[in-house]
This record gives C-alpha cells, structure tokens and sequence, in this order.
C-alpha cells in the first residue's frame, strides 16, 4: 500500500498473479473431425500456428472416436495412433497413444506445455496394424476420429517494447 492506493503485482509486472500469463494473452482452439485414417496415412485434427515474436503455451488437448461417443468403455483404439506435435517433432509423453486419454466433452486434464517463438502445435491421428493388445471388439471399428486443442499466446517482450509512432 503506498499512499493509501493499494497496487497489484499485476498491473505492475503484466503478469497473472496466479500463473504468470501475461494478462493481454490471447486464446488459440482448433478441432475437427475427420474419417479414420488408413494405415499408413495421417490426418490432422487440429493446427496453430504461434506468429513470430510470440510465445504460447498448450493448454489442453481432446480426443474423439466414434466407438467411443457410443460406448465409454471402448477406450482403445489400436488401429489409430494419436500425437502431439511441435514444429514437426512428436512432443514425450504424447506421442505413439493407442487409446483416449483425454476425452472430448469430458473436461480434459490440462497439460500446460511451453510453446516457443513461431512454432506450430498439431494434432495428429495415424492409421496403424492393430497391435492386438486391446481385447477383441475395445474400439476396432473406428470410422471417424476427432482432435481438439487449446492454449493461449502472448507477444513475447524478449523482442523489445511495442514502438508507437507518434
């Protein structure tokens, strides 16, 4: 308290108190839903591109099958190989998934991953040999799979101050 006005760490620094997001920040969420992919072949569900000169972070991702939406059980889906990708490079642990680990309409579980400077964030469904491990009939009959991701991006101030022109 200075003077009798009460200051807020984040008017001064920017920055959320509570998870230091800059407090101008800006939402990114994309998703689609697509026919499964062949083995062999990819599609991607999801797409963004941070711009240059901003920074991000990955939010939540949410997965979707058709097996699935009719039967909660049918987690697995071992002809449909899931990945998150940054840039073109598969981002550990989210990568080779055979099964729905954060379902679409479910609230997901956030993951909060760092994403630099003028990078790109995909979701990504590939067609797969079925690797036998799921029980018979856990989800085989996928037709259409669905990808969704979230985040948000901020200019990142390493570049310098916004200049203004007078």
């Amino acid at each position: 308290m200075i003077s009798g006005i009460t200051i807020d760490a984040e008017t001064v620094s920017g920055l959320c108190v509570a998870c230091g997001i800059p407090v101008d920040s800006k939402y990114f969420d994309d998703s689609s839903v697509q026919l499964a992919p062949e083995v062999g072949e990819e599609v991607v569900l999801a797409r963004f591109d941070i711009p240059p000169q901003y920074c991000g972070v990955l939010q939540y991702f949410s997965q979707f099958t058709d097996t699935f939406a009719s039967d909660n059980s049918k987690i697995t889906t071992p002809n449909i190989e899931w990945k998150i990708l940054i840039s073109g490079h598969a981002l550990f642990p989210y990568i080779g998934l055979r099964r729905i680990v954060n379902p679409w309409g479910y609230g997901s579980f956030p993951v909060n991953i760092k994403v630099d400077e003028n990078s790109t964030v995909e979701f990504v469904a590939r067609g797969v040999i079925d690797d036998h491990s799921a029980p018979s009939g856990a989800g085989s009959s996928v037709c259409f799979v669905g990808g969704r991701i979230v985040g948000r991006f901020w200019y990142n101030a390493a570049y310098g101050d916004v200049v203004r022109s007078r």
